[in-house]
């Protein structure tokens, strides 16, 4: 039996059959289109996916983030079963951060005698579910709840999330990208490659033409920042927004690169949250390594 609870929310981009497996309850997002409220799925429903991807051909859902009252209830549930440490989707990419530490001042008077950490965890996508995933690997060793959250404080910041996307527009929307250098990157066959800084939010820092060289460069990129280099044991996510074929050709490049990774480079889909902004196309890679700058 676990000493203490580990959860997440669904923005972990992990198919919700994996960390219910692993024991991880889950906060569920959820998006609006035409009027109607949809559930963040999380590959529960196979038809979920392919019904989203054909609502973007025709309108861009909107997000929100989780309120106060959500976390309150959220964390009651918990709390009546043991002590939690709670990791938060990134506050670089929404605020639902403030809400997760206003109702865990709440539920915490009404638990005294339990222990109710929440921590930011500063990552996107499976770079998010990679950190919760590592934090499960540990609370199943045994380690104390102190023990995990000074490690999930610490490693937050070494997860890497490098990224590049075949389809702008959705960038250019979100504002990530301007108009004319979506426009110009479209005519010219370019990708830009983009990542998590410290802060959890997305800068585009180099670009190159066609998408094996995007490839080449999250290779280069991996060789530089990767734990040991190429002899990097760690595990590494893929996660990838309707372009499996890009996702494969990414996970054979690098596990010919680093042949020592921890049960392989694992593939997952971006869910529908993270999705309503990048649309189709993003391929990302996500690794622990340096600090993040």
């Amino acid at each position: 039996m676990n000493s203490f609870i580990l959860s997440c929310e669904s923005t972990v981009d992990m198919p919700f059959s994996i960390v219910n497996a692993r024991d991880i309850p889950v906060l569920f997002y959820s998006y609006t289109a035409g009027g109607k409220e949809y559930p963040d799925d999380m590959d529960r429903d196979p038809e979920a996916l392919p019904k989203f991807y054909e609502l973007l051909k025709t309108e861009i859902p909107s997000t929100s983030q989780i309120n106060e009252f959500q976390y309150v209830d959220f964390f009651t549930e918990l709390l009546e079963k043991g002590d939690v440490l709670h990791i938060v989707f990134g506050s670089g990419m929404t605020k639902s951060m403030q809400g997760a530490v206003a109702a865990a001042e709440k539920v915490r008077e009404k638990f005294p005698e339990r222990k109710l950490v929440v921590i930011d965890s500063l990552c996107s996508s499976s770079g998010y579910g990679l950190l919760v995933d590592a934090a499960a690997d540990l609370r199943d060793e045994g380690k104390s709840i102190d023990e995990v959250s000074k490690w999930v404080d610490e490693y937050r910041h070494k997860v890497h999330h490098h990224f590049f996307s075949t389809d702008l527009k959705y960038f250019r929307r979100s504002g990530r990208i301007s108009g004319a250098a979506a426009t110009v990157a479209t005519v010219l066959n370019i990708c830009p490659i983009m990542k998590l800084d410290a802060d959890g939010k997305i800068i585009a820092y180099d670009k190159v033409r066609g998408k094996r060289n995007a490839i080449a460069h999250i290779i280069n990129t991996m060789e530089t920042h990767a734990e040991g280099g190429n002899d990097y044991k760690g595990k590494v996510f893929i996660s990838n927004a309707n372009t499996i074929d890009d996702a494969m050709a990414t996970k054979k490049a690098i596990e010919e690169h680093f042949p020592n990774i921890n049960g392989g480079v694992q593939i997952y889909n971006i869910g529908t949250i993270i999705a309503s902004h990048t649309g189709p196309g993003t391929v990302a890679v996500f690794f622990f390594g340096d600090d993040r700058d």
